[in-house]
């Protein structure tokens, strides 16, 4: 049987956690983050996410192996 290729976009966006969620960083952080974006926003931008439940699947048949 053959490997499966990964998802090259995919395996630079997401990470699995131990139970299995898909992990993945906030939209909005690029270019503009340091004039337009007030304090609040930001804030509320760090860190990452678990992806929405209706994606993960789709998600997990990207990355295989991770």
């Amino acid at each position: 049987m053959p490997k499966i290729k990964t998802h090259s976009g995919a395996k630079k966006r997401f990470k699995l956690t131990a139970s299995g969620k898909v992990k993945r960083s906030r939209a909005f952080t690029g270019h503009d983050i340091k004039g337009r974006k007030n304090a609040k926003v930001k804030r509320g931008l760090r860190g990452s996410v678990i992806a929405d439940k209706t994606n993960q699947d789709s998600i997990k048949s990207l990355i295989p192996y991770a």
